[in-house]
């Protein structure tokens, strides 16, 4: 079963550590990366481990942007050695679980990108309810949800 816990102080070297596979790279940012935005964003984020049987097999950020408003997930990703046991798609349904809460504030509007080569991310976003969006950053295509 997988689990969110807060990074903190006592894990976020596990985070560190964290390996992306061979090609991965142009797909999403390294955790050392995505923990330094959760710190300038520290009003407006959780960044949270994700954990199986104990042990930290990836990372994730959810930030709260209050100008749209809308919540964010930003810098999914498994480690290398964990990928292909199913740990994305069930930690991504404990993050929409997580932003159904409304931890930061009032919004219905969970919005993402993913890279528009990264066929197996937008499969597990689009098999949850995102939809394409129409806008693309660079190669990054924009997926939202709305919550019910």
């Amino acid at each position: 079963m997988i689990e969110l816990r807060p990074i903190t102080e006592d894990n976020f070297v596990d985070a560190f550590n964290l390996k992306l596979g061979a090609g991965q790279e142009e797909f999403v940012s390294h955790p050392v990366r995505s923990l330094a935005q959760a710190y300038v964003y520290r009003d407006q984020c959780q960044p949270f481990g994700i954990y199986a049987d104990g042990r930290m097999v990836g990372y994730v950020m959810v930030i709260y942007d209050y100008d749209v408003p809308e919540y964010d997930v930003w810098h999914m990703m498994i480690d290398e050695a964990e990928q292909g046991r199913g740990y994305g798609g069930e930690a991504f349904d404990r993050v929409i679980a997580y932003i159904a809460t409304k931890p930061f504030g009032d919004s219905d509007r969970v919005a993402l990108t993913v890279h528009k080569d990264n066929l197996v991310a937008r499969g597990i976003y689009e098999r949850r309810g995102f939809v394409p969006t129409g806008v693309v950053y660079d190669d990054e295509v924009e997926l939202v949800l709305t919550l019910g």
